[in-house]
């Protein structure tokens, strides 16, 4: 009887185990940092969102926190903030898919030199061993995924530049300095996100602040389906394409 209660202990534990590492808890910790000599009003403060993580265990934990931290991505250490650069007015995060082993987040970050901008980043986690993935690690035959890729850029080009000329106030307006300059390829592979449907790239056209407004999104999805060809054997995206 020892043993079978043993034994059913066991089996719990190493279910719980795999429950854990299938998503993990993610909570806010907001924050609020005080320069001490701002430069303007408005730079008083600034305030960062951090990403508290909670996996199976305080090791995973820590090292998904490293993976997705501000610092790593962004390179942003609070004490630069706190001298004569201040640029930084708040630095936040999205969670988009935390499931199947997987963690997508959007971190972001924004503030005011000359303008107001602001940058953001998509970081994939593996939750198992808590590294980043990059795109070999779960696709195969980069070139020819880029290859699609670029062929729904292109699609978006065409669409954007039919919606400046339907628009009396855009009518006017030649994107080919930008446009002619995209074009989709392996490295760009390392902006992309997990979603239910499948993968979404990202890509950045690169409009000055002062016409951000009319620049395409730059997001292709691409569904599970579609990805099926490029999908890694034994890699964590594997799970959706069988």
């Amino acid at each position: 009887m020892k043993i079978k209660i043993l034994l059913c202990l066991l089996f719990i534990f190493a279910f719980s185990t795999v429950s854990l590492a299938q998503s993990v808890k993610i909570t806010p910790r907001k924050v609020t940092y005080t320069r001490p000599k701002p430069m303007a009003d408005f730079k008083k403060t600034f305030t960062v969102n951090y990403p508290k993580v909670k996996a199976a265990t305080n090791a995973l934990s820590k090292k998904i926190e490293a993976s997705i931290s501000f610092g790593k991505n962004f390179n942003f250490k609070v004490k630069d903030e706190m001298g004569e650069y201040q640029w930084l007015e708040e630095a936040d995060y999205d969670v988009g898919y935390n499931k199947n082993g997987i963690l997508s987040i959007y971190l972001s970050m924004s503030g005011t030199a000359a303008y107001p901008a602001s940058i953001g980043k998509t970081v994939v986690v593996n939750l198992k061993t808590g590294n980043q993935i990059k795109p070999a690690d779960v696709f195969t035959n980069l070139v020819g995924l880029a290859k699609e890729i670029k062929k729904k850029q292109q699609a978006e080009i065409k669409q954007a530049n039919e919606d400046y000329k339907k628009d009396s106030e855009t009518s006017d307006f030649d994107a080919s300095e930008y446009f002619n300059d995209a074009d989709f390829k392996v490295e760009n592979l390392e902006g992309f996100a997990v979603s239910e449907s499948g993968v979404i790239f990202i890509y950045d056209y690169g409009f000055p602040h002062v016409i951000q407004a009319l620049q395409p999104t730059g997001n292709y999805s691409v569904t599970w389906a579609e990805l099926k060809p490029f999908i890694k054997r034994g890699g964590l995206l594997e799970q959706f394409v069988r």
